[in-house]
């Protein structure tokens, strides 16, 4: 198959491991930076260019969007889907992920656990919204925010209150969102392949910082999921329509909770932690859903390259 990479670099790991993992399989990889598209609309015929040059015939695509470029990243996504080419996440998909109020609605509305989280603009019900999620303290997030950046953590309402005014102030959309306290710094990466959780870590937050993500300096271990936890991740992502997801959980007395759904979730911090090959899980999922498009077996393909 011609499997295409959308990502800004290819020496990015994630990147780097999708390729080698389709490449180890015979297939042929490529990796097309997103912005370099041009997306050309007529009756009927919707046709992508790449630095110029039409695309040409492509069997499946792996999206790797930056939330900085999601815009135009799905638009990408979007006209690939409307050639025709099988997308390993679809731009709807990607688009209720990327919205973390559509995200927490979707999950709400199927019953999935999740803290009790408010949503206003108003600077004058701040006080009874964080009454609502039994706060303080309470987590402040902003919308939009990636890798624990703008996640703050308010001891008190008037803390609170200040930075909700704060992030308001600079036109920025909040959640406030139930401390879990029993969860003491820690929550749990669970990596969704299709239909099944291929791997999962424990992150832990370092001393005196309660987000545990890795970019913030919290370590990580492989983990094994309870059953109950398998089926929150597993749930998680079919709401959302993620063929391949990282589901953030956190331990709560009420059972598993999700925090965030990650349509393009990172493959370093797992796959060092846990020693699983989830890029290889990722190109072994998209030659199932495709059969029509065999794999080339590597060895036979080996033995016509040396001849």
């Amino acid at each position: 198959m011609r499997i295409v990479v959308l990502s800004r670099q290819e020496s990015l790991y994630s990147t780097r491991m999708l390729v080698e993992a389709g490449l180890r399989r015979g297939h042929d990889m490529e990796v097309m930076d997103t912005l370099q598209f041009d997306i050309r609309l007529s009756r009927r015929n919707p046709e992508l260019l790449y630095r110029g040059e039409p695309v040409g015939a492509v069997d499946a695509v792996i999206p790797r969007i930056g939330a900085s470029i999601t815009f135009f990243g799905l638009a990408v996504v979007r006209q690939f889907e409307m050639m025709g080419v099988y997308c390993l996440n679809e731009s709807q998909a990607i688009a209720r992920s990327r919205d973390k109020l559509r995200c927490l609605q979707l999950l709400s509305r199927h019953d999935i656990g999740m803290p009790p989280t408010v949503y206003t603009r108003q600077a004058d019900h701040v006080a009874a919204c964080i009454d609502k999620v039994e706060g303080p303290p309470v987590v402040v997030k902003l919308l939009q925010g990636t890798q624990g950046i703008g996640v703050v953590l308010a001891e008190s309402t008037r803390a609170a209150e200040s930075v909700i005014e704060a992030f308001h102030g600079l036109e920025q959309n909040i959640l406030i969102q139930q401390f879990i306290k029993e969860a003491n710094g820690a929550d749990i990466r669970a990596v969704v392949v299709g239909r099944k959780v291929v791997a999962a870590m424990k992150r832990k937050a370092v001393a005196g910082e309660f987000r545990s993500n890795l970019h913030r300096g919290g370590s990580a271990k492989k983990v094994r999921l309870s059953p109950e936890g398998r089926r929150t991740a597993l749930a998680a992502a079919r709401v959302l329509g993620l063929r391949v997801a990282g589901v953030d959980l956190i331990e709560s007395n009420q059972g598993p909770m999700v925090m965030e759904v990650n349509s393009s979730p990172g493959l370093e911090g797992i796959q060092k932690s846990t020693g699983v090959d989830v890029a290889g899980a990722i190109i072994e999922h998209l030659e199932r859903e495709l059969p029509s498009r065999p794999a080339p077996d590597p060895k036979t393909e080996g033995a016509k390259q040396a001849s």
